[in-house]
C-alpha cells in the first residue's frame, strides 16, 4: 500500500514555481528522504502534503484519502514537526505536554504514561519543571519532537527535525524513529545533515529548484552520482611536498590533500585500485614509508552534492 501518491504536484507563487509538477509515492513503513538544497522546495511540499496550504495543481491522496476532499481525516491521521520552533513561553515542559495530549484528545490515563516515558526518551525528565522559554535550544527542539508522538498516527513527517540537537540526542532520536517504523509508522523527512539520511532512509528523493531530480536508495544514489573514493594514507615521515607534487599529475588523481590535524592524506579519484600500486612505488622512489593506507567509499553527501551540481550546470 502507497501512503502517499503524488501526481502532477505544482505549487506556484506568481511567477514563482515554488513546485514545479513533481510525482512520487510513499510505501507503508517506508522512511522517505526528501532533500535538496535551501529554497529547493522541501518546505513547501511539506506545507502542501500536509494540508496547510492547497496545491495549485496535481493530485495527492495520503492514507488513501483525497488531499482537497478529505483533509480534515488526513490531519486526523498525521503527525507534523514543522522546522520553525514552536513552543509555550511561560509554561513548564510538563504542561505543555499535557496540553497538547489534550488537543489530541488523549485519555487521561494515557496521556500521563505518554508523557513520563516521552520525557525518559528524550532526555526531558530533569527538566519537566522547566519553563519552556528557559530551555535551550536542543531541549526545545527534542520538546517539539516529543510532543508529537503523544496522539496515535500512521504519518510523520518530519521538517529538518534534529536541528539544534547534539550528536547523543540526534543519535537518540533517529534510533527511536526507527523503533517506531519497525511498529509499522511511515516517515517523510526532510534534513541538511546527509548522514542522517544515509542512516534512517529506505530511499530518497533529490529536489532542487522545485523539481525533482531522481529517488533512489542510498546506496544506488551513492553507486550512480559519488563517481569519486578517496584512498587515504600516512606517511612515517609525515609529509612530503615531493610525494604530493608525483601524485597530483597522475592522470586517475582528481585531488590530493592533506589533514591539518592528523597529518592524514586524502587522494581522491575513480580508480584506486590503479592508484594504490603507483603510490607505492612513488613512495620508494622518494625513500619514504606509507604507515597506513585504506580506501573510503563515496558519500551520500559526496553523490547530493554532484547531483545538485548537475542541475545547476
Amino acid at each position: 500500500m502507497n501512503v502517499i501518491e503524488v501526481e502532477g504536484l505544482s505549487k506556484h507563487y506568481g511567477d514563482k514555481k515554488a513546485i514545479d509538477d513533481i510525482s512520487f509515492s510513499v510505501k507503508k513503513g517506508e522512511v522517505f528522504g526528501f532533500l535538496g538544497p535551501n529554497g529547493a522546495g522541501k518546505t513547501t511540499a511539506i506545507k502542501v502534503l500536509t494540508t496547510l496550504i492547497p496545491p495549485t495543481s496535481g493530485n495527492v491522496r495520503i492514507l488513501g484519502h483525497d488531499l482537497r476532499k478529505d483533509a480534515k481525516h488526513i490531519r486526523s491521521r498525521i503527525g507534523v514537526v514543522q522546522q520553525q520552533e514552536s513552543f509555550d513561553p511561560g509554561i513548564s515542559v510538563e504542561v505543555s505536554m499535557n496540553l497538547y495530549g489534550l488537543l489530541w484528545d488523549v485519555p487521561k490515563d494515557v496521556r500521563a504514561k505518554r508523557i513520563e516515558a516521552l520525557l525518559k526518551q528524550f532526555g526531558l525528565y530533569e527538566v519537566k519543571k522547566t519553563g519552556d522559554a528557559d530551555l535551550s535550544m536542543g531541549q526545545r527542539r527534542r520538546l517539539q519532537v516529543a510532543r508529537e508522538f503523544l496522539h496515535d498516527m500512521d504519518l510523520l513527517f518530519l521538517d529538518e527535525p534534529t536541528v539544534g540537537l547534539d550528536s547523543l540526542a540526534r543519535r537518540a532520536a533517529l534510533d527511536f524513529l526507527k523503533e517506531k517504523v519497525k511498529q509499522g509508522m511511515t516517515i517523510f523527512f526532510t534534513t541538511h545533515i546527509l548522514e542522517e539520511a544515509e542512516y534512517l532512509c529506505d530511499r530518497i528523493a533529490v529536489i532542487n529548484y522545485g523539481k525533482i531530480i531522481t529517488i533512489d536508495t542510498p546506496q544506488n544514489l551513492k553507486r550512480k552520482f559519488g563517481q569519486s573514493k578517496s584512498v587515504d594514507f600516512t606517511l612515517l615521515e609525515g609529509s612530503s611536498s615531493d610525494l604530493v607534487r608525483s601524485v597530483e599529475h597522475l592522470d586517475e588523481v582528481s585531488k590530493i590533500a592533506q589533514d591539518a590535524s592528523d597529518g592524514a592524506y586524502h587522494i581522491m579519484t575513480s580508480k584506486p585500485e590503479v592508484v594504490i600500486p603507483m603510490l607505492y612505488q612513488l613512495a620508494e622512489k622518494l625513500n619514504l614509508h606509507i604507515s597506513s593506507i585504506y580506501i573510503a567509499e563515496p558519500t551520500l553527501e559526496d553523490a547530493f552534492i554532484k547531483i545538485v551540481q548537475e542541475v545547476k550546470a
